[in-house]
């Protein structure tokens, strides 16, 4: 994981800050996201119906599994800034469902740095420009502007 300083990352602003590894979407994932949020609807659990009785040839995550995804994609692309040890979700201004992604399919991620913010406080409040691309796809699986806060413990004086 790379390491950058604050001013570093402010320079970064409006640039692409890292394209995550590719990373299969499992039939197991989608089960245990399933179990987790007690949505067992067909189109995700039941490879032989959502085969029979949709467009999507078999069955597809959960657009929310999709987006949760975004944690482990930044953790592992996304430089850190120096001191930040705390990073907390804060939404999104905008999230936008595109395309299913089918099970069995690669994504990866594209961040751009939309925003960032140092509050005196500490906290730094960062905004990225999302792409959840899928491999073979012209569609992406999803879009959005998503909003996290950093915490770098002010210095005493």
């Amino acid at each position: 994981m790379n390491t950058i300083t604050l001013e570093q990352a402010l320079a970064g602003v409006g640039q692409e800050a890292g394209v995550s590894p590719w990373r299969v979407v499992t039939q197991h994932m989608i089960d245990q996201f399933a179990d987790a949020t007690d949505d067992h609807q067909f189109i995700h659990c039941d490879p032989e119906r959502a085969a029979r009785e949709t467009a999507f040839g078999g069955t597809i995550a959960h657009g929310f599994l999709t987006v949760s995804l975004l944690s482990a994609m930044a953790f592992e692309t996304i430089p850190r800034i120096a001191g930040a040890d705390i990073g907390i979700n804060h939404g999104f201004d905008t999230l936008r469902f595109v395309a299913p992604v089918k099970t069995g399919s690669r994504i990866r991620t594209r961040f751009v740095l939309a925003k960032l913010k140092a509050r005196p406080s500490g906290w730094i409040e960062i905004a990225h420009d999302v792409t959840i691309e899928i491999e073979g796809s012209q569609k992406p699986a999803l879009t959005a502007r998503w909003l996290t806060l950093a915490f770098i413990q002010p210095e005493e004086g």
